[in-house]
């Protein structure tokens, strides 16, 4: 065998393995132990560097940083289970119901709240599923808008801070989560805006589809409105606003962010007397396999990079994405369409442990000169493109087979409701979210502008 050639045959491995539908830590775990014993009697891998392997899991599970996935994941959960999110959709619901398309502007402003507080797509497509979807198809919505609506809003977690993919490209990228945070925060607030815009012009041209509540179904109207919405806004506002702006004022770091969040969401539920013993357990069981699935993957890809490393894979990757034509421009769009059709197939967390941490060196080299007048080019040149990736990564949620957010809306849908129903609303908010992507590659400044003002750069 070309010892040239081992590097590629494990990568590909890898992914065979995943497609196949073993566990991905398993499936990249078992490829790293396989290809070094492989490697080892071929005399091209050192021992040595197998010997390494329990210094650099150790070394994860001392990760900081990484402490913010369950404080986060934890913050959401309570919000979802003990009813705050249902309060925000119906009084939102309630508040936009005397225009056309008012519905739709309503789970999107609940599902960008809703991602400024959880970062959790699962829980916050569930919970607008249940609530918001009877309630439009009711009052005569598209079925395919409205799933489309209701799928793309939960999708917002990914890249409006604080987000669990943002987290996991961080620490894969070696860039501050801080600054991700930060930079995503204009882009996500803009992709929010155009689905709005798209649902504008749909209620516009297409009344039909997006159709205003009558006005007996709005049970609420003037002061009382005003009270109610005030009641059910202000808390969660107040607790996103000191969350991120802590972050983004350089107070705390985003794991200490996290843990305020948490605590903050109990104190809501506490509040307003909903805070049991079981929906503390229901969230704290969630958070423990949401967290323990993430660890888990992330120690398969570590044994998997420190073997592909030693089998010289990572020079591979390098003289690949070095030698493309196009230069800057061929690099970024091999590496996202890449991104885009893996998630096709494959979870956003597989793709961001196994594809980005062999692009990272690349990037700071391939990247950095375009942001040569910034004091760090290549940390720069990391956050742009990690926020890049992540909005990517938004669409693998949406994108058939395997997006996880139809397989969430599928599964609390009524039965009127077809799969394809789902697929077809799905397919203009993966347009928008592609037409979002573009944005931020010819306008690097949509991420670079806070963080250019030193937003977020103190902690």
């Amino acid at each position: 065998m070309n010892p040239d050639l081992l590097g590629p045959i494990m990568f590909g491995g890898a992914l065979l393995l995943i497609f196949m539908g073993y566990p991905v830590a398993f499936a990249l775990g078992g490829t790293a132990l396989g290809f070094a014993v492989i490697g080892i009697n071929m005399e091209l891998f050192d021992f040595v560097l197998l010997q390494a392997m329990s210094q650099r899991i150790f070394g994860v599970m001392q990760n900081y940083t990484l402490l913010a996935v369950p404080f986060f994941i934890l913050m959401g959960m309570l919000l979802e289970r003990t009813g705050l999110a249902e309060d925000l959709l119906k009084t939102m619901g309630i508040a936009f119901g005397r225009v056309r398309g008012g519905l739709g502007f309503s789970v999107v402003i609940v599902g960008t709240l809703l991602a400024a507080a959880t970062g959790v797509v699962g829980a916050t497509v569930v919970a607008m599923g249940l609530i918001a979807l009877p309630i439009m198809l009711e009052y005569r919505y598209s079925k395919s808008l409205a799933c489309g609506i209701i799928s793309a809003s939960g999708t917002l977690g990914q890249v409006i801070p604080p987000s669990i993919v943002l987290i996991v490209l961080a620490d894969q990228l070696g860039a501050p989560v801080g600054d991700l945070f930060v930079g995503s925060l204009i882009p996500g607030l803009l992709l929010s805006a155009m689905y709005m815009a798209y649902i504008g012009l749909v209620a516009m041209f297409r009344p039909a589809m997006a159709p205003a509540m009558p006005k007996e179904a709005r049970a609420m109207e003037g002061k009382k409105l005003s009270r109610e919405i005030s009641l059910v806004m202000i808390p969660p506002l107040a607790l996103i606003v000191v969350v991120l702006g802590s972050i983004f004022g350089g107070w705390a770091t985003p794991t200490e962010a996290g843990a305020f969040g948490a605590v903050g969401a109990m104190i809501l539920a506490l509040m307003k007397r909903r805070l049991t013993l079981k929906s503390m357990l229901d969230s704290m069981t969630e958070t423990a396999k949401l967290t323990s699935m993430v660890m888990f993957i992330l120690v398969g890809s570590q044994a998997f990079s420190l073997v592909f490393r030693g089998l010289y894979g990572d020079l591979w990757v390098e003289d690949l994405l070095t030698s493309l034509p196009g230069g800057v421009v061929g690099f970024l769009i091999l590496v996202n369409l890449a991104v885009f059709v893996l998630g096709f197939f494959i979870d956003f967390f597989e793709i961001a442990f196994i594809i980005v941490p062999l692009l990272a060196p690349v990037v700071v080299r391939i990247l950095a000169p375009m942001f040569a007048e910034f004091d760090e080019p290549g940390r720069m040149a990391l956050v742009w493109f990690g926020v890049m990736i992540g909005m990517n990564l938004q669409t693998s949620f949406l994108t058939p087979p395997f997006g996880f957010s139809l397989f969430y809306l599928r599964g609390v849908a009524p039965r009127s409701v077809t799969t394809a129903d789902i697929y077809r609303g799905a397919i203009p908010f993966i347009v928008i979210q592609l037409i979002g992507l573009l944005a931020l590659f010819y306008y690097p400044q949509l991420v670079t502008g806070l963080l250019s003002q030193g937003v977020g750069q103190s902690y």
